[in-house]
């Protein structure tokens, strides 16, 4: 038989074993085991506590309006640029605007000649009336006449502050250092006060919020630890917990907050799913979340739908279908079929190879 033949019985052997038994299962009489690679199964992630689902979202996360309306001129940033505090990240048209501080000013210094006009008028009408050239009521109009004035001098002052911060609002600024979250603008697009343009998150200050079941909440408050398990398999230990005093009145669940550490290289961008877990005490079956037993991802043998590991047990290798929960990064979890301490092969590939050329050295297999 050639190898192409080999390969194409093996697999077919393989489909068939999976598909007949959930267990242990052998074509014929197993070989002795061969020198591969091996390790022990572990437990999972919920021998060490109690473990929910959560999402990464930004302490600090903005969503930057426009607030004047306006052309779009220019977009400095995209997504995923990193930015400064102050720095220019969009322009946008500044005619109108700056036809309104024009106008502001030109109110002003009319204003403010009115001011001084009514000052002198005052200021006679008060040398006239120590002489008693006019009337006290003409003073007291003088005087109300400069009031007005100035007040309308200020009220213009005003308006010009209020032009040019309109005017400034064509250019939008980062308010902190961060990193470009979505653009959602182009040049040439015209825009109105309210609508979004651009969110820029600090990739520094994360957290985690989860809720959990009030009968965890109180042994949470106890000891507030937690270790965050990201999609790509690294863990992190939470910087802080706050257990919320008061429990949803909908769900009846009590919200926890897991602030996370400050993360230098590859932190998780708002929205990326990870899981939380306390060191807590499980509770029934139905409550975890995990698997009792974590093996590494490539040690699993896949034949359509059926899933199974190769277990090295009494110098045998057994092939073990096997039932798979959730996958973190290299690693899965095994919800039925293994348990903790078995030995399995690393690469199911070499283990079937193998298991193969000790099965021909036996006579198992004929050309």
């Amino acid at each position: 038989m050639n190898p192409t033949g080999l390969r194409l019985t093996l697999a077919v052997a393989l489909a068939a074993a999976l598909a007949g038994c959930g267990g242990d299962d052998v074509v014929g009489k197993p070989p002795a085991a061969p020198a591969i690679e091996t390790f022990v199964a572990r437990g999972g992630a919920d021998a060490e506590g109690r473990a929910w689902d959560g999402t990464v979202e930004a302490v600090r996360e903005a969503v930057l309006s426009a607030q004047t309306g306006g052309r779009v001129t220019a977009v400095d940033v995209d997504v995923n640029d990193r930015v400064v505090a102050g720095q220019v990240l969009l322009r946008l048209t500044v005619v109108e605007q700056q036809a309104g501080v024009d106008a502001a000013r030109a109110q002003l210094r009319a204003a403010e000649a009115a001011a001084v006009e009514a000052e002198r008028q005052y200021q006679r009408f008060a040398s006239l009336a120590r002489d008693k050239y006019v009337s006290g009521a003409q003073l007291d109009q003088a005087r109300a006449g400069r009031d007005a004035a100035n007040a309308a001098r200020d009220a213009a002052r005003a308006q010009v502050s209020a032009a040019g911060q309109n005017a400034d609002y064509t250019t939008v600024r980062a308010p902190y250092a961060g990193i470009v979250a979505a653009r959602r603008v182009e040049p040439g697009e015209t825009v109105g006060p309210g609508q979004p343009l651009l969110t820029v998150y600090a990739p520094d200050d994360l957290r985690i919020e989860v809720r959990v079941p009030q009968s965890a909440a109180d042994a949470i408050r106890a000891k507030p630890q937690a270790q965050v398990v990201f999609d790509d398999g690294r863990r992190v230990e939470a910087r802080e917990v706050v257990v919320y005093p008061a429990a949803d009145p909908a769900s009846h669940s009590v919200p926890v907050r897991v602030a996370l550490p400050r993360i230098e290289t590859g932190a998780p961008a708002p929205g990326a799913t990870a899981k939380v877990v306390f060191p807590i005490a499980g509770g029934e079956r139905a409550d975890r979340r995990d698997g009792g037993v974590r093996i590494p991802y490539a040690a699993v043998a896949r034949r359509g739908e059926l899933t199974a590991v190769y277990v090295v047990k009494d110098g045998r290798v057994l092939l073990r279908q096997v039932r798979l929960g959730a996958r973190n990064g290299d690693a899965v979890d095994v919800l039925a079929g293994l348990t903790p301490g078995e030995v399995v092969a690393r690469d199911p590939a070499e283990a079937l190879r193998m298991l193969a050329a000790a099965r021909v050295a036996q006579g198992g297999l004929n050309d």
